[in-house]
């Protein structure tokens, strides 16, 4: 017999121990890793929370709004008294606080008629369907009455809202409408008194709607007219930041490549993206603007959809910078020695449209017209110096005969480069073999050859391109020109922001320009953010 030796026992042992070890070495990271980070969520929450109220204080007001507002409707549901006369329909009370108040006054006053109104008619016409099913002689013919009144008062209410006036302004108004119709007029057929639960439901929203507007309008009112007035102030100051910086740094510092490039974080494509993405924003600004009563100190009318059309005009001239920040990213730049060459005109340029849009801004957030001389001649005198510019270097933008010959050249020598590539890379099946092996050979070789020319062609293909552009003597003046001709385009665009703008302060009654009123140029990044303040409604109840 042989012996019976127990081989690598010790070995396997010793795996499995360092196995246990590994995972427990793991265990012990992840829990340390877990506390870490349970212990810097205090911290990291408040400052997310501070953060929040610094950014706009009047979030924290508002929130304490909503928790008082709350308490108050709440009382008709925790008083013994009003709850035995209300009963349960005191709960819709609270409902409609949740619902109804909103950061502004406008939209808050929006809401809570479209609310008041829709639960009012609906109320109405459902006692009077009630009333006719209810003087039917029988049980059938009642419900028959009710379910055709649903029927067609539902598909005319939901035909309606596809109207766009009624969409717009009222949309809201109508679906609590449609809600509150089907549940007094189905409950109308189980119920007998169903006039009170109609007049208990209609009285809690009016007093939930109340609450709302009182705290809306009379405690620390925040309108919709007055962020509609202020962002608009704060996107031209955004866009005169962003072209600045775009000279500038196409001047003085490197230009993006778009592999490097990160939008989120670019300080130009900050001062423009608000402008970019306001259409949304300024159209349900000035439709919860125009809900609101005349509350400044002279009573005028707030021309909400003249801010609308001053939102599209800036958006039209953010096109423009857009344009002209992507030339700070293409793939073909002008080199420094030619750039330098047009520098002063087009900092002078920059400068005087900066100084123009940072002007309007502060007319609109003083309340007053612009300078006569907003359009001063120093704008001028700077594109005319651009343009002597350009015209003095006109080698850079033409080229010559003998550069044209070169390109013709090289594109010709690319061209025949292609050709040897693909007939070195052709095969020809008239010598295939039959047999077998020699089919796969053939195959192979055929995969390996096509494999081998698209590679080839691939790598042709940006040869091709960079030989026909670096062979071309006016590519090095050619992004410049782009550059400029955006530069130029922004000048010619302030006519239709200005003349905007001018209407806008004839419409809001500004107070006229006086010669002693300080032109201050200033480029601070606001600390509201009006576009973060609407929040959004999940719900009708």
């Amino acid at each position: 017999m042989f012996p019976i030796v127990h081989v690598g026992s010790g070995k396997e042992m010793t795996m499995g121990e360092s196995e246990n070890e590994k995972v427990i070495v793991k265990w012990n990271k992840s829990v340390h890793v877990f506390g870490e980070r349970l212990m810097r969520f205090p911290s990291l929450g408040w400052k997310v929370i501070w953060n929040v109220g610094y950014e706009d204080p009047r979030r924290v007001i508002h929130a304490f709004k909503v928790g008082l507002s709350l308490t108050l409707a709440s009382l008709l549901y925790l008083l013994e008294p009003i709850y035995n006369e209300m009963g349960q329909s005191a709960i819709w009370a609270v409902m409609t606080v949740v619902v109804v108040l909103e950061f502004t006054a406008g939209a808050t006053l929006c809401k809570g008629l479209n609310r008041g109104l829709g639960t009012l008619i609906a109320g109405l016409l459902a006692f009077m369907v009630g009333y006719i099913a209810n003087a039917s002689s029988g049980r059938i013919s009642q419900a028959v009455i009710i379910g055709a009144a649903i029927f067609f008062i539902g598909a005319l209410a939901t035909y309606m809202r596809f109207i766009p006036y009624i969409k717009k302004n009222y949309d809201y108004g109508l679906v609590i409408f449609l809600m509150t119709f089907n549940l007094i007029a189905l409950s109308s057929y189980r119920v007998e008194n169903v006039l009170k639960i109609a007049h208990d439901r209609l009285f809690t929203i009016a007093v939930g709607c109340a609450i709302c507007l009182i705290m809306s309008l009379l405690m620390f009112p925040n309108w919709s007219g007055e962020d509609l007035h202020n962002s608009t102030a704060f996107k031209l100051e955004g866009l005169a930041k962003s072209i600045e910086a775009c000279v500038n740094v196409y001047f003085y510092g490197e230009t993006d490549s778009p592999e490097d490039s990160n939008s989120s974080e670019d300080p130009i494509y900050k001062g423009y993206k608000n402008v970019l993405d306001s259409k949304s924003i300024d159209e349900m600004l000035a439709l919860h603007a125009s809900w609101e009563p005349r509350h400044s100190r002279y009573c005028h009318k707030f021309p909400c959809q003249q801010y609308v059309k001053v939102g599209a005009v800036l958006r039209q001239f953010s096109y423009t910078v857009v344009a002209l920040h992507g030339c700070l990213r293409s793939e073909i730049q002008t080199p420094r020695s030619v750039r330098a060459m047009f520098k002063d005109p087009c900092i002078r340029v920059a400068a005087e449209v900066s100084k123009v849009l940072i002007e309007l801004s502060t007319s609109i957030r003083n309340r007053r017209h612009c300078s006569p001389e907003i359009l001063s001649d120093h704008l001028h005198e700077a594109l005319q110096d651009l343009n002597n510019a350009i015209k003095s270097q006109p080698r850079l933008f033409l080229g010559s005969k003998h550069k044209h010959n070169h390109a013709n050249n090289m594109l010709k020598l690319a061209a025949a480069q292609l050709g040897q590539h693909g007939k070195a890379s052709g095969f020809s099946l008239s010598s295939v073999k039959t047999d077998s092996s020699a089919l796969l050979e053939w195959k192979t070789k055929r995969d390996s050859l096509i494999q081998s020319k698209e590679n080839e062609r691939k790598s042709l293909r940006p040869q091709l391109s960079k030989i026909a552009i670096t062979s071309l003597e006016f590519s090095e003046a050619l992004p410049f020109a782009a550059f400029a001709s955006l530069l130029v385009e922004t000048v010619a665009k302030l006519d239709l922001v200005i003349e905007e703008i001018e209407e806008l302060g004839r419409l809001s009654c500004f107070k006229e320009f006086r010669a002693g009123d300080e032109i201050v140029v200033t480029c601070e990044e606001p600390l509201v953010d009006v576009t973060r303040n609407n929040l959004p409604s999940h719900g009708i109840e």
